[in-house]
């Protein structure tokens, strides 16, 4: 279930991700009254949160394989302030 749980998010991430792109090129084009432009920036803002917030979770899920002195393998949570 957990696999399910990974690919609702990735696509969820993605559909959010294109709604806002979609939303950016509506701004730019210029054509929306200020209501729907307030309209359109707020639902951005909210999606941009979300999108980041997948992300940092999607950071904190990712595990770096390392092989000891003794050459046998382990995993570790990745940093990315690690040295490669």
């Amino acid at each position: 279930m957990a696999g399910e749980q990974g690919a609702t998010s990735i696509a969820d991430f993605e559909k959010s991700l294109d709604e806002l792109e979609k939303l950016v090129r509506d701004l730019e084009q210029g054509e929306l009254s200020l209501e729907q432009s307030l309209a359109a920036f707020e639902r951005g803002v909210k999606l941009t949160r979300e999108c980041q917030q997948a992300l940092k979770s999607a950071e904190q899920r990712v595990e770096q394989l390392v092989q000891n002195s003794d050459g046998t393998l382990e995993t570790r949570p990745f940093s990315p302030d690690d040295p490669a």
